[in-house]
């Protein structure tokens, strides 16, 4: 005899609305736990069938629906994961939502959904290839304008205006074009796109995503990781903890990390103040410490707060240590005045993540390199931890 639970999940495909959506409210608890995997499972996966069509059913059913994809997904069940992401018709589906229908109640749902999907490799790596229509300009009341960051805000305007979304066929620069353009509810005022983060880091873990966030497209003439690196001190922790792993990925790149840290001005991404300011607090630095700063992080405002996630500022580490392999990023980051940074962020944040990487990093750029006596112009320093583990400077 079925369970109250097999009849609940049963009316799911419900010819009658209101019972289809009474079905997927309280279904909603049961898809956060591995406990009742197997009811989802059940009958050859139906469940799993009536959840791909109660996505585009009337608005709160559809938005059940998604979180309880969100939550079966992203629970680690490889088979339910790839039930879905090796569903080319579905993810198109998601794909519409998040960036055809600007309007769309659900495109954050859809954008999470689709961040746990590219978890399987398979649908990450046809991602990267992937192209599909290019998406029709939609009539908005906003003005789209680029600040001096390079972060695209929005102006509300009287009248509807026309707005092309993307002018390219492939999906990443469709994808990328809606993050950039729809932050801050730009495009979507329910909708902020910032999960889309998260697979962009998750694509940056292969050689193909990293060479793409890292060429010049040519139908904008934009470098998509130029896009993204404004986004390092963005109000969401979603956002900013995305970017700071595909940043990270970015870098191991080892050939390309003269051009990641040479400036805006000279023709390179100038990512070292976007990974140094969430760093950094309201510190005043002077005498040798500021000779040949970066001029971003100089008198900065007494409100300046540094970046309040301890994961965030780890991975930012990681990303400076990267930026070490290399001798010539050794060089750049010392004659920035990486160090007295770290110094202060060591200082003041005591998690031990954040203690390791700044200690690592400081033995890295405090070492004499071969050939070299003293280091910087005869001033010799070198790293030692005390018995308080604090980073000391030794003349």
């Amino acid at each position: 005899m079925p369970t109250e639970l097999e009849e609940l999940i049963e009316f799911l495909h419900h010819g009658n609305t209101q019972i289809r959506s009474v079905a997927t409210q309280h279904l909603v608890p049961y898809s956060t736990s591995h406990d009742h995997t197997s009811l989802w499972k059940r009958q050859q996966n139906e469940p799993l069938k009536d959840l791909k069509l109660l996505i585009r059913d009337y608005t709160q059913i559809a938005t059940d629906s998604l979180t309880i994809l969100v939550n079966l997904t992203g629970a680690g069940d490889t088979e339910i994961l790839e039930y879905y992401s090796r569903d080319d018709a579905f993810v198109e589906v998601l794909l519409k939502k998040v960036i055809d229908d600007i309007g769309e109640v659900n495109a954050d749902l859809c954008c999470a959904l689709l961040a746990n999907l590219v978890k399987d490799d398979v649908l990450a790596r046809r991602l990267l290839m992937a192209e599909r229509a290019v998406p029709p300009s939609k009539q908005v009341r906003v003005k789209l304008k680029t600040t001096s960051r390079g972060e695209v805000e929005a102006e509300k305007v009287d009248s509807p205006v026309s707005v092309q979304i993307s002018g390219s066929s492939r999906v990443l620069d469709q994808l990328m074009d809606v993050f950039v353009k729809g932050a801050n509810r730009s495009l979507n005022p329910k909708a902020d796109y910032d999960y889309l983060a998260y697979v962009f880091a998750d694509l940056s873990k292969f050689a193909e995503g990293r060479g793409y966030l890292l060429e010049r497209q040519g139908y904008d003439g934009v470098v998509p990781i130029t896009k993204l690196v404004v986004f390092t001190e963005h109000g969401s922790l979603t956002r900013r903890k995305g970017i700071a792993s595909t940043i990270k990925n970015c870098c191991f790149e080892v050939e390309r990390h003269e051009y990641l840290m040479r400036s805006e001005e000279e023709g390179g991404v100038g990512l070292l103040p976007y990974v140094l300011l969430p760093l950094a607090g309201n510190e005043e630095f002077d005498g040798e410490d500021s000779e040949g700063m970066l001029a971003e992080l100089m008198l900065l405002p007494p409100d300046k707060e540094r970046e309040v996630d301890d994961d965030v500022v780890a991975t930012h580490l990681e990303t400076l240590m990267l930026l070490t392999a290399g001798r010539e990023g050794r060089d750049v980051l010392r004659a920035v005045k990486v160090y007295p940074v770290v110094r202060e962020l060591h200082l003041r944040r005591e998690a031990e993540g954040i203690q390791e990487g700044c200690v690592r990093l400081v033995n890295v750029l405090m070492r004499d390199e071969e050939g070299q006596e003293g280091g910087e112009g005869g001033r010799v320093k070198k790293l030692a931890e005390d018995e308080d583990h604090k980073i000391e400077e030794v003349f």
